[in-house]
């Protein structure tokens, strides 16, 4: 009977964790997807930077260069890119991602 309480703290340790963190980000993106709006600048999830230039349904146009545009699902898009320059208070080198702490 002593093994029952344990157990039940052991299973809402894991969810307080591992499952609420876990729910708390995919909700942080499905906000990051629907707030995407033509001319900004993502990273995707394999690492590629570009602009939106257009949407159709669940697919994102990227401009990847000038006059290279390619054509990914919009779940695929891993974060808005916000120059350190937009930023107050920084050094202006290199990107942010949305979320990241100016101060470091």
């Amino acid at each position: 009977m002593e093994i029952v309480p344990l157990l039940l703290l052991m299973f809402v340790a894991m969810y307080f964790f591992m499952v609420r963190p876990q729910q708390r980000k995919a909700r942080e993106h499905r906000a990051l997807l629907e707030s995407l709006e033509v001319g900004d600048e993502v990273i995707t999830a394999s690492g590629l930077y570009g602009m939106i230039t257009d949407f159709d349904g669940g697919t994102v146009f990227i401009e990847i260069s000038d006059g290279v545009e390619i054509k990914i699902g919009r779940e695929t898009i891993a974060n808005k890119v916000v120059y350190s320059s937009d930023v107050d208070g920084d050094d202006g080198q290199g990107p942010l991602m949305t979320g990241d702490d100016p101060d470091g």
